[in-house]
C-alpha cells in the first residue's frame, strides 16, 4: 500500500475553502514551522499528519480528491 504523505496547495486549498494564494501561504507557514522543530520538508507541499494536527486537531482522517 501507498499511503500519500502530503497535501498539495491545491488540496489545502479546498479543504480550508480558500484561494490557491493564500494555500500556498499556508504550506509555507507550516513548512517553516517544521523546519524550527528540525524536520526536512517538501518546498509546495506540507506533511497530511502536521497539517491535520493543526488544523482538525488531528482527527481529519479522509482522502481528500481535488
Amino acid at each position: 500500500m501507498n499511503k500519500k504523505l502530503y497535501y498539495t496547495a491545491n488540496e489545502v486549498a479546498f479543504m480550508v475553502g480558500v484561494g490557491r494564494t493564500t494555500a500556498y501561504g499556508i504550506v509555507k507557514q507550516l513548512n517553516r514551522e517544521l523546519k524550527e522543530k528540525g524536520y526536512l520538508v517538501v518546498e509546495g507541499k506540507v506533511s497530511k499528519d502536521y497539517f491535520d494536527e493543526r488544523y482538525f486537531g488531528g482527527s481529519h482522517g479522509e482522502e481528500v480528491i481535488a
